[in-house]
């Protein structure tokens, strides 16, 4: 019984532990997640010209990125014409390092528009380090673009 009580407590440190963003820099060159190139990328303000409503296509889209979750790595958001671009990290596989916030990096995988829940954003808020008030302010669904990225390359 006291092997439980000890073996408990002792997952739970061990969980904390593995679950943040991977440390390190973000320098030029460095791949996260499946190895891409800059080749064949197009901006990200030019993404929504490409995407339909309703498709979901595989992309690799080149911008700036202006936040990175702080828990995990495992989302970023890169700049756009329309807003922020949430991109997850597929299957949460993978993740990216604080380092990569303010650098321009190219994202492969694929990409659709998607109506986010208010509990979703309000994680996400969460996530980002946003206040409580910050969080309790969202109260309605967001309709976005979203990308699940298969490789990540900082440029």
């Amino acid at each position: 019984m006291k092997r439980i009580f000890f073996l408990i407590p002792s997952l739970f440190v061990a969980l904390l532990m593995t679950a943040q963003p991977p440390k390190g820099p973000a320098s030029k060159g460095m791949n996260f997640g499946a190895k891409t190139s800059v080749e064949g990328a197009v901006n990200a303000d030019e993404l929504s010209n490409i995407l339909t409503d309703k498709a979901n296509a595989t992309v690799k889209v080149k911008g700036k990125v202006v936040e990175v979750c702080k828990a995990m790595g495992c989302w970023l958001k890169m700049q756009t014409a329309n807003g922020p671009m949430l991109i997850k990290m597929k299957e949460e596989s993978f993740g990216v390092p604080l380092a990569v916030n303010g650098k321009t990096i190219v994202a492969e995988g694929s990409a659709v528009y998607k109506e986010i829940s208010v509990e979703t954003l309000r994680h996400y808020a969460e996530d980002a380090g946003k206040t409580k008030t910050e969080i309790e302010a969202i109260k309605e669904p967001k309709k976005e673009l979203v990308m699940q990225a298969t490789g990540v390359l900082v440029l």
